[in-house]
């Protein structure tokens, strides 16, 4: 009689078991990854959730996080940062028709303001003539300035502040006081010689009395005026720098006409001048 064999039951549970079992062993996490406490209401949500410290380094490594930047003070000043904007625009849009545009009215402001502190009468043609040296100034003036914000910088912001203010005090101060005083003589109708005289008096003082002004407000300008908006602010402090120019020339003006009275042959003209010597040496008949 042949021995009985065992039945394939057995294995065939196994077999069963082990295919349950399959699907479980390629979910599992393995030994190495850490475990994490978690409450048993986190465990019933869809997933777990990062923690504070890995959220917020997630959100400082994002790009806007990593642009964002303090709103400066000049875009909080409300109107004033709105006219400024417009300005702005205007300037990079039409940039020479804007220089040319704030300088009738920088002067426009400066002489009438001028005319009144000297309280003489008020003259149509000084603010004229002021507003012509103003726009025909205006271009070279931007460009100097332009010019020298692209020039000496350094590695040390102090000392590239301090040559530029250097430069623009030794060169271009003198220089734009020479032309201002030179043209107002000259459309004033006076002789070459009279314009030099008046250069001779007003550059020095005036240049002088630039220096009590101008370091301190190019020195603000470059550290903390964005480039966009310096235009706007010299303009501003320019009303009452070009003001202080219109009184000095008038000031000159109103010297030129007490030294004529006084010495009436030094206004008349070279001829006319020696003919009234003649005259006056010429002996009187008895």
């Amino acid at each position: 009689m042949a021995p009985i064999t065992s039945t394939p039951t057995s294995a065939i549970l196994r077999a069963v078991f082990r295919r349950q079992l399959e699907p479980l062993r390629t979910t599992r996490v393995p030994r190495s990854a850490p475990r994490r406490f978690q409450s048993s209401s986190s465990s019933s949500s869809s997933g777990p959730k990062p923690s504070a410290s890995v959220s917020e380094a997630a959100k400082s490594s994002s790009p806007a996080a990593a642009t964002a930047q303090p709103v400066s003070i000049w875009l909080r000043l409300g109107p004033l940062t709105r006219a400024g904007q417009a300005y702005a625009r205007s300037q990079r849009n039409r940039p020479w028709a804007t220089q040319v545009a704030s300088a009738l009215a920088i002067y426009l402001a400066a002489d009438v303001s001028a005319q009144r502190i000297s309280g003489k009468e008020y003259k149509p043609e000084r603010t004229v003539r002021n507003m012509v040296i103003g726009a025909v100034s205006a271009v070279p003036c931007f460009l100097w300035f332009v010019w020298l914000s692209m020039n000496f910088n350094y590695g040390s912001r102090i000392i590239s502040i301090g040559v530029k203010i250097v430069v623009n005090q030794m060169i271009f101060t003198p220089t734009f006081n020479s032309y201002f005083f030179g043209s107002q003589a000259l459309l004033a109708g006076d002789s070459l010689a009279d314009t030099w005289d008046r250069i001779v008096r007003t550059v020095p003082v005036s240049w002088m009395n630039a220096w009590k002004l101008w370091p301190a407000v190019l020195a603000f300008s470059f550290t903390y005026v964005p480039i966009a908006y310096r235009s706007v602010f010299s303009g501003v402090v320019a009303v009452g720098w070009q003001t202080y120019l219109s009184y000095l020339n008038r000031q000159a003006e109103i010297e030129e006409e007490v030294a004529h009275q006084r010495n009436p042959v030094a206004a008349l003209a070279p001829v006319e001048a020696a003919a009234l010597q003649l005259e006056q040496k010429r002996p009187i008949a008895a």
